[in-house]
């Protein structure tokens, strides 16, 4: 009864075994095997330990180089990426972490001893290949030393696995949680980080009680109970078998079926109303109790569906979002070690020869220059896990060219043509990376922009004064204006010989002459 065979294989129950027995009190352990059995068995084992790593890597990295010919060298980049299964790796190290709470991702080469250090500007040319790790199979070389004077204490220093060395320039170890001093991790095998599973070990055990209840309640609820009339003090064979077959009846009874019973006599099912309450009740507080010793969200693992989902910004879909965040931090270590191998796989002397002949301004750029001028430009962002809807992100990229627009309006006219070809280029950079609003990208001719020098305008014509205005705005010379009385003669004629006006007179009238 405790062992099923399949074609010839025993398979043993041993989470039963494990999570049922009355060994397993708040506080106990897990050990290796029990971590495993976990993982492999329980209903919430892989849940709890790929659940959040599947929702951080739902979203693929923002990949950017701004150094570089960007387009080419990013889906360089991608295609090895895929090629080599990066993210599955750093995915198995992951989990592996948060199972038995310690994991490494080794750099295997062919041709080259694990102990020896990797060429890797020759790493394109080998075959290449990645291992993971879990502690068994580093056992020994992950203790961790405790001597708080020693320069590695506490510290991952080298790793070995069946007493192979390998250098630590092809090594990457994470820990789920970080090493306690003096405090042993049974499932790590040394003084290291924590499983998922320990601090939940009996509320874990507790939800298989609930499983074992759940089967109960599913065999019980399809239970009738008739209440037939008895028969009198002595039974014959006659009344036994006809309420025998009564109850027949209605085990066999199916929908379209009719039978009959006496005026007295009822069928009913087994009544578990005050059930539901109290197991339910258990069995929310057991799920709780798990994520919390977990430290994740019960969101995540109840199933519940988010009301509004991701992109509304609720409370629960903040507090999910924030949690990823974090198991994107904790990755970092491991997605640095696969950038920089991926780097050199996809960067390499071979693919720079295409670029020289693509972009002629590289031709006389060395692969090293290069390399390392995109290397140090590279960029991977993770995007949020809060994305808005597209009417929202339309709003805000309106706002962004507005201020873009606004920007060129005001530097513009101050700046000389240089600086206003780079603040040009800023513009377009700025827009081209606005995909909602232009599909086409913008590309200007930054060298041309330095060397335009825009005409002068023509001062446009004023509007042309009426003949009237004219004829008497400016008096011609020699032509008769009107005739002084003697006292305004006189007046002019002192201001003539004061020197303030230099009119001479003709024939006993003035005439326009400039002073």
């Amino acid at each position: 009864m405790g062992e099923i065979n399949i074609q010839g294989s025993g398979l043993g129950n041993a989470l039963n075994e494990l999570l049922t027995c009355q060994d397993i009190v708040p506080g106990d352990q897990p050990s290796y095997q029990t971590c495993k059995t976990i993982y492999l068995y329980h209903p919430l084992g892989a849940k709890m330990a790929e659940s959040p790593i599947r929702m951080a890597q739902s979203q693929q990295r923002e990949i950017s180089v701004p150094d570089s010919p960007e387009d080419r060298i990013r889906d360089q980049f991608l295609k090895e990426w895929a090629a080599i299964g990066a993210d599955e790796i750093i995915f198995n190290a992951m989990t592996l972490a948060r199972v038995y709470g310690i994991s490494t991702i080794a750099l295997l080469a062919e041709g080259v001893n694990a102990d020896k250090p990797v060429d890797m500007k020759k790493l394109y040319e080998l075959s290449i290949a990645f291992s993971v790790f879990d502690p068994l199979n580093t056992a020994g070389s992950l203790v961790l030393n405790q001597d708080p004077n020693a320069i590695d204490f506490m510290k991952v220093t080298s790793v070995s696995v069946s007493g192979v060395p390998y250098h630590r320039s092809r090594t990457v170890t994470i820990m789920n949680e970080k090493p306690v001093y003096i405090s042993y991790t049974s499932s790590a095998f040394g003084f290291v980080g924590r499983s998922v599973y320990q601090r939940g070990l009996f509320p874990l055990k507790s939800f298989i009680q609930s499983m074992i209840t759940d089967d109960l309640v599913t065999k019980k609820a399809g239970v009738f109970i008739a209440m037939l009339k008895t028969a009198g003090a002595i039974i014959d064979k006659i009344m036994a078998a006809s309420a025998a077959m009564k109850r027949l009846f209605v085990q066999q009874a199916t929908n379209g079926n009719v039978i009959s019973i006496g005026v007295d006599e009822k069928i009913e099912t087994l009544n578990m109303q005050n059930i539901d309450g109290a197991y339910g009740m258990a069995r929310k507080n057991i799920l709780e109790n798990i994520a919390v010793s977990a430290d994740m969200p019960a969101k995540l693992l109840n199933s519940e569906t988010f009301a509004e989902g991701f992109g509304e910004g609720t409370e629960d879909a903040k507090h999910v979002a924030g949690y990823i965040d974090g198991i994107r931090r904790k990755m970092e270590p491991l997605y640095a070690f696969m950038d920089r191998i991926v780097m050199y796989r996809a960067w390499n002397p071979e693919f720079y020869e295409t670029i020289q002949s693509e972009f002629p301004a590289y031709k006389s750029v060395s692969y090293d220059q290069a390399f390392y001028k995109w290397r140090n430009s590279f960029a991977a962002v993770w995007p949020s896990l809060l994305t808005e809807p597209d009417s929202e992100k339309v709003k805000t990229d309106d706002v962004k060219l507005k201020a873009i627009i606004a920007v060129v309006e005001v530097f513009g006219p101050m700046l000389d043509p240089e600086n206003k070809a780079t603040l040009l280029a800023w513009a377009q950079d700025n827009m081209n990376e606005n995909k909602m609003m232009f599909q086409s990208p913008l590309f200007l001719d930054t060298e041309a922009i330095k060397d335009y020098e825009p005409p002068q305008p023509m001062q446009e014509p004023g509007q042309p004064k009426p003949f009237a205005a004219q004829d008497s705005d400016a008096p011609r010379k020699g032509k008769r204006i009107r005739k002084l009385d003697n006292d305004e003669l006189r007046d002019l004629v002192a201001m003539m010989e004061a020197g303030a006006i230099n009119l001479p007179k003709s024939n006993g009238h003035i005439t326009a002459k400039a002073a």
